[in-house]
């Protein structure tokens, strides 16, 4: 609840600066309001965060296939056989799913496979919670610790900060709005960020108490590949995950194409001529290494603790430092209102500052010492 009121509020900061800057994309936002420089490092930012997520989004796919593959081969008969192997049902989703919903330039048409994929995440919540309350004779429970340490708090910290950024979206989706106004803004991110809440403190608590300490780090996994109502789950998990690839790597992509025309200092119609071949070229270039990395790197975790360091910069010290400069700029008498905005942003940028330091020394420390 404490992480939620600055989530919450660095979404409404970005959408002030918004208004501010009359910018329409975060990273656009950032620079606009902080300078080049600092917009420079959110674009790097963006782009490793976006091209470390699609590889997440891989690797859940080839968790969840495998659990859906054991579902059609009830007797076994599918060990050994070259077409239910992971590798491979990993790279056959990609490749005719979503390698073509990710080359188009515009990404409007995810709008009905989002929707689905709400649904999804729901039902999802739901079966994690009804298997608590009703659990299944096999499923042996692990222990479950009666109190936690505060490492084991800090160690969660990059899941927390993966789960709840949506910030690096939130500058479009605000654009998108037909009344653009702050209030309104407030109340959606609000009920937004509550809804997210509930679906996962739901699935993380209930998850948990019914497998205790062996509970995988993917809680779909946890339960017998048998279990029909989970089943279901784990196929809206990877309807999830494959309309969610082309959007992150729509603002990857973008990010991209804003460097490299930015370093090359192509004039627009240029620009405009050659933008298709340059779309396909990073569009291929992206898929390949994010596949590639996905098929040698099975553990989830791994990633996650590397790239939820850098979501931290996207909740707190982005929006932070973009509040300072804005108001800042700013030639009105410097009220008390002022100082105290100032002040928060200033705490934003702290506590930003000081997560994505603990945890990714903390991500690179395990790397190194497993």
């Amino acid at each position: 609840q404490f992480m939620l009121i600055f989530i919450i509020s660095g979404l409404v900061i970005l959408g002030y600066c918004c208004q501010v800057s009359n910018e329409s994309t975060y990273q656009e936002v950032v620079r606009a309001t902080c300078g080049k420089v600092t917009g420079v490092l959110c674009e790097v930012a963006i782009a490793v965060y976006t091209f470390g997520t699609c590889i997440a989004f891989l690797i859940v796919i080839g968790d969840q296939l495998d659990f859906l593959i054991a579902v059609a081969f009830q007797d076994g008969s599918f060990s050994g056989l070259w077409y239910t192997d992971r590798k491979f049902t990993i790279t056959l989703t990609a490749v005719l799913v979503i390698l073509p919903l990710s080359i188009p330039k515009e990404i409007g048409f995810q709008k009905y496979a989002s929707a689905l994929s709400v649904m999804g995440t729901w039902y999802v919540t739901i079966v994690v919670i009804v298997k608590y309350i009703w659990p299944d004779a096999e499923v042996m429970p692990g222990v479950v610790p009666s109190s936690s340490t505060w490492t084991a708090v800090f160690n969660a910290m990059p899941t927390i900060c993966f789960g709840f950024q949506c910030h690096v979206s939130c500058v479009p989706v605000f654009n998108s709005m037909s009344k653009k106004a702050l209030k309104p803004w407030g109340l959606v991110v609000t009920l937004s960020m509550i809804i997210c809440l509930f679906v996962y403190t739901g699935t993380g608590v209930c998850g948990f108490l019914t497998f205790g300490s062996n509970v995988s780090q993917d809680v779909l996994m946890s339960y017998p590949p048998n279990d029909i109502a989970v089943a279901i789950a784990r196929a809206f998990i990877v309807i999830c995950v494959v309309t969610s690839y082309p959007i992150l790597h729509f603002c990857g992509r973008a990010v991209i194409e804003g460097l490299w025309l930015r370093w090359q200092g192509e004039h627009v119609e240029v620009c405009v001529r050659r933008e298709q071949k340059r779309r396909i070229v990073q569009t291929l270039l992206w898929f390949v290494l994010t596949l590639v990395l996905a098929l040698f790197t099975p553990d989830i975790g791994r990633v996650i603790s590397l790239i939820g360091g850098l979501a931290a910069c996207f909740i707190f010290i982005f929006p932070g430092v973009c509040l300072i400069q804005a108001k800042l700029l700013e030639t009105e008498r410097r009220s008390a209102s002022w100082h105290g905005l100032v002040v928060f942003g200033i705490v934003m940028v702290t506590l930003g500052a000081f997560i994505f330091g603990l945890t990714t020394t903390n991500s690179i420390y395990q790397d190194v010492t497993n």
